[in-house]
């Protein structure tokens, strides 16, 4: 909101060299990037593509509509559909800063007209500074002619235009709730993206129609296209990540906790730093699935830098489950309804209750070696017609599921606990210390797998001027990589 404003009133100045001064330097770098995107595509090169992105991704918040316009009007031929479109959507604000811009750059940089790459390049850039002003019916749009142009090509130096395509034509119609328009189109995107190998846009349609279902509550659909999706490597780090959250939340739906809590807590583990709230959403899920498997996460977990005040209301709610206290636990469901109904989280919590009533009767169980069941129904606070009866059914239930270690003496209408032995005779220590050891096991295989070789490395040495031009690249990606994820979440 704040850039919107920024651009809106760098032309209220009278002196327009000063209010102008940036943005030849914001075309400048554009004609740059047009001039990395036609090196990739003569050469086959997919990585200066990358490299294309990830410098528009720095450039992204000093857009202005001169410089876009100027732009397209630069990379695209003046006789082109594509050229008609976009300069119809991005406005000229004032021709004497048009002449300006032109004029600026010291050196001139020259592009080849009609590659493909270009087209599909000013059609990413007019959508994100489209979004970027909040005129998404454009932007929509826009997003839709540049799917119909991407469906006649089939080249492997567009895959990544296009994966960034994909994401902001759903990104769009999410914006302005027609989410269910383009299941279709997304449906037949994918298996376009199947046939012709491209495995960077299977993993993010598959992810934006995944996000299309669950936005829509469509577990069921969303789990079946999951199970039959083709299977292969990640790509891309934040597609991984937002797949291993969707998967989170479709096991906790399915109630396989364990497994949607390995999947939330490696998404928050994999997501950047930067990605708060995507990791803040993690951390959500994963809090209220750890809940209902009978765990208490740590206070560290509440605590993490910028997430204090978001998971507040989880806070207060694990802290309920942990004193077993159903009166409060209902208290802290009723004082922050609007926000677990705004996190999709309200249904679990309705879950959570015979949790909090099993740790009461847990800390119950603990405390006395013999209590009635009547004094049980009124410290577990039952609020039903017959609070006895139920009390018996709850504790029995509890003893089944081994819950406590405890007996039910009908005649008197007891519940008697028996002696607690000494947990380290027991194999629980052994089974910590494995899922521990494996835990460990899994992030190192994970951590080499996600390590990154120049190709044909084994098969010949490079020379010292390819070696530099290598340590080049690292750098430039290293520099970018932070800008990409921020980006991306």
């Amino acid at each position: 909101m704040t850039d919107v404003q920024m651009s809106d009133s760098e032309p209220q100045p009278a002196a327009a060299p000063v209010a102008a001064a940036p943005a030849p330097a914001v075309l400048h770098h554009l004609k740059e990037i047009a001039s990395v995107i036609e090196a990739g595509s003569l050469s086959k090169e997919v990585r200066w593509i990358s490299r294309a992105v990830r410098l528009t991704v720095a450039l992204r918040r000093r857009l202005a509509a001169r410089d876009v316009s100027t732009f397209v009007a630069f990379a695209l031929p003046a006789s082109s559909d594509a050229y008609a479109r976009l300069t119809s959507l991005v406005r000229k604000e004032d021709e004497t800063e048009m002449d300006v811009d032109t004029a600026a750059p010291a050196t001139q940089i020259s592009i080849k007209h009609g590659l493909p790459e270009i087209e599909i390049y000013c059609y990413l850039l007019v959508i994100i500074f489209l979004i970027d002003q909040k005129k998404y019916d454009d932007a929509k749009a826009c997003a839709t002619a540049s799917i119909a142009r991407l469906k006649n090509l089939n080249r492997r130096t567009v895959d990544v235009l296009a994966s960034r395509l994909y994401f902001y034509y759903s990104y769009v119609h999410e914006l302005t709730n027609s989410l269910a328009e383009i299941r279709g189109s997304l449906l037949a995107l994918h298996r376009m993206a199947t046939l012709h190998r491209d495995e960077l846009g299977q993993e993010t349609l598959l992810n934006l129609l995944l996000r299309n279902y669950l936005h829509y509550n469509l577990y069921d659909q969303a789990e079946k296209l999951r199970s039959k999706a083709p299977r292969f490597e990640a790509h891309s780090n934040q597609q991984f990540c937002r797949y291993l959250f969707y998967l989170g939340k479709i096991r906790t739906i399915q109630l396989e906790y364990t497994d949607a809590k390995e999947s939330l807590l490696q998404a928050a583990r994999k997501a950047p730093i930067t990605a708060r709230g995507f990791r803040i959403q993690c951390n959500k899920w994963a809090i209220i699935v750890r809940l209902l498997l009978g765990e208490i996460p740590e206070r560290t977990v509440f605590m993490q830098k910028g997430m204090k005040q978001a998971l507040t209301p989880y806070f207060e709610l694990t802290n309920a489950v942990r004193i077993g206290d159903l009166e409060l636990f209902r208290a802290v469901a009723d004082k922050f309804a609007s926000t677990f109904s705004a996190d999709r989280t309200r249904n679990l919590i309705v879950r959570l209750r015979h949790n909090v009533i099993r740790t009461g009767l847990r800390n119950i169980s603990i405390s006395y070696s013999r209590i009635s069941l009547a004094d049980i129904a009124k410290k577990l606070r039952l609020d039903s017609e017959n609070p006895v009866a139920d009390a018996e059914s709850i504790v029995a239930k509890a003893i089944r599921d081994g819950a406590i270690d405890a007996t039910i003496d009908h005649a008197n209408s007891w519940m008697v606990s028996k002696e607690t032995g000494d947990v380290y005779s027991t194999n629980e220590p052994q089974i910590a210390f494995n899922s521990r050891i494996a835990f460990c096991l899994n992030m190192h295989n994970e951590a080499v797998k996600a390590m990154r070789f120049p190709p044909n490395s084994h098969k010949e040495k490079e020379s010292a001027e390819k070696r530099r031009e290598r340590l080049q690249q690292e750098e430039e990606l290293a520099k970018h990589m932070a800008e990409e994820d921020d980006d991306d979440f």
